[in-house]
């Protein structure tokens, strides 16, 4: 039985996980690698530690199966999407951190864009807003504020990639040089609808267009590697994906309608509206959900900047727990939240909102307040913007959105999924797979392999769920909703 080796590279953690044909997850190594916050609002990541963990992981992985080396059959990788990083061409070290896609160091840049009247013409191009959240106005900042990367950049000898371009370069001594649609449709450089790089954009961020990746589809030969000679024999790289875009693909959301949600540091929300893409005004951002045999799907995307992170931050920043299990645990001892919100716009708020200036705050507090409220007020704010997210993308859609599939570390928190299935007002299927964003790059692997023929080939696959319906009145979902709304309008700036 053939087995598929698949790279997992997150905003906090590098995994290489081992699945068989069925799907199963065999096995899995996981290294954390360090935040750096080096000023209010800037995040970076040391991409060299992220290239050591990855080889860490795959070593790992690979030494406790090497009895069924011979029967692994392909790489495919997964991972964080704006996050960017600009890398040697002669050696693939990176030459600066990477600035990650909570960095907020881009915001003045985008307001001068802004200022000089770009935003109609990024939007109708990328489908995404003029925000620092994308990868262009990173990269600028480095541009203006280091002029050596500038000059190497022009002359060819340093070149930008995400983290698949990246970890596919160092995984291939440099013989490829590439990404996938999915990844390039995150920077705010590429054209969604041609689905090439575009040379307007590029001058608008000073960008040279030299310096950016082949564009291949996901399920396409990414070259192949020894993973830095671990391996007798070189194993080719396919199914390359952004994270959110390949757990759609591992949920099979293959038709218009189709949603997920993708619960992390953030979330992001996934609605399949087929092989058009649309534009909206209202916020709701249209991406690509990937290409297969030339053909684009397309998706409207919600971001919700801050979920799993605010329980973080009251673990580590406020101390209310010694870990996340005990902060659910306070949640879950309170019958309701007491007044009290949490709105957790540490670094601005996502959809429907977007704005950046936004800070965040505890409302209502009273008297009467303890840690419990506090803590069932941050699970509370998970669900609330992941359902003011999903509104957003149903106004803007042709089809009805009647459940959601929903996947990420925080859906072993059976509250949690509970009270996203309350207050968004739908049914959520859970996926029983801890691992649906690496299971869904090894699903386009496979399509590459010529192991599946179609996308319906796909969706025959079974998979195992858990469904979360909602079970609170209208009037009660209104009233807490109100709540929440007030305390939202309290931060926006």
């Amino acid at each position: 039985m053939p087995l598929f080796l698949a790279l997992d590279q997150s905003t906090s953690a590098t995994k290489a996980l081992l699945f068989d044909a069925d799907g199963r997850a065999l096995d899995r190594e996981s290294r954390d690698h360090r935040q750096h916050y080096p000023q209010p609002g800037w995040v970076e990541h040391d991409a060299e530690e992220i290239w050591q963990n990855t080889l860490s992981v795959l070593h790992a992985l690979v030494a406790r199966h090497t009895p069924r080396l011979a029967e692994v059959v392909a790489l495919s990788i997964t991972n964080q999407r704006e996050t960017i990083v600009v890398f040697d061409r002669a050696t693939g070290r990176p030459l600066h951190p990477a600035i990650v896609w909570q960095c907020r160091r881009g915001d003045s840049i985008c307001a001068e864009h802004s200022a000089a009247g770009h935003a109609p013409l990024i939007h109708a191009r990328t489908g995404l807003k003029l925000d620092a959240y994308f990868s262009a106005s990173k990269l600028q900042w480095l541009l203006r504020h280091r002029d050596d990367l500038r000059v190497r950049l022009s002359d060819g000898s340093a070149l930008i990639g995400t983290i698949d371009t990246y970890l596919i370069y160092r995984l291939t001594q440099g013989r490829v040089f590439a990404t996938d649609p999915t990844n390039a449709s995150r920077t705010l450089l590429f054209d969604i609808s041609r689905l090439c790089w575009d040379e307007e954009l590029c001058a608008i961020w000073e960008v040279p267009p030299r310096a950016l990746p082949e564009v291949r589809e996901s399920s396409a030969s990414f070259g192949d590697s020894t993973i830095d000679g671990l391996l007798p024999q070189p194993l080719p790289i396919r199914g390359v994906m952004g994270d959110s875009q390949a757990s759609l693909f591992a949920h099979r959301g293959f038709t218009p309608g189709a949603a997920k949600v993708t619960f992390g540091t953030g979330s992001s929300l996934l609605l399949n509206i087929g092989t058009q893409p649309r534009f909206p005004k209202s916020g709701v951002l249209t991406t690509v959900a990937w290409v297969h045999a030339g053909v684009p799907v397309y998706a409207f995307e919600g971001i919700v900047i801050s979920s799993a992170s605010t329980l973080t931050w009251l673990r580590d920043q406020l101390r209310l727990a010694p870990d996340v299990a005990s902060i659910e645990s306070l949640a879950m001892a309170a019958p309701d939240n007491g007044g009290v919100y949490l709105v957790p716009a540490f670094t601005g708020l996502g959809l429907p909102h977007w704005n950046s200036t936004a800070r965040a705050a505890i409302t209502g507090l009273s008297p009467h307040s303890d840690c419990r409220h506090i803590a069932r007020a941050a699970f509370e704010s998970i669900a609330f913007q992941m359902s003011d997210a999903l509104a957003a993308m149903q106004g803007e859609a042709d089809v009805p959105i009647t459940s959601i599939h929903g996947d990420g570390g925080p859906t072993a928190s059976r509250f949690l999924m509970q009270l996203c299935a309350d207050l968004a007002g739908i049914d959520l299927h859970v996926s029983t797979m801890a691992d649906c964003s690496a299971y869904g790059a090894v699903l386009a692997g496979q399509l590459g392999l010529g192991r599946y023929h179609s996308l319906s080939d796909l969706d025959a696959i079974f998979r195992a769920e858990t469904v979360y319906r909602a079970t609170l009145s209208v009037g009660h979902i209104e009233a807490m909703r109100a709540g929440w709304s007030r305390s939202v309008q309290a931060t926006l700036r």
